[in-house]
């Protein structure tokens, strides 16, 4: 997605969204391409894998992390 289209879906100011689009992307974590005159940002699934992974063994000890029953409901 483009940066305008995030920050509209997300309801973000635009400085908010491009410090952490910058910190992602620093991270590994989102790609970014131009494209014409925009810039597309695209997850990037498989580092993000590594991350969950390295997260649950090593924080987690390899057992699964509890999560409150108020979590696991969404309101979307």
């Amino acid at each position: 997605m483009t940066p305008g289209a995030l920050a509209e879906s997300l309801e973000l100011p635009a400085a908010t969204l491009s410090f952490h689009l910058k910190e992602l992307s620093n991270a590994g974590l989102v790609t970014q391409e131009r494209v014409s005159r925009n810039v597309v940002y695209r997850a990037s699934f498989d580092n993000m894998n590594d991350l969950l992974t390295y997260l649950t063994e090593n924080c987690c000890q390899g057992a699964e992390c509890s999560v409150d029953s108020a979590a696991t409901t969404c309101a979307c």
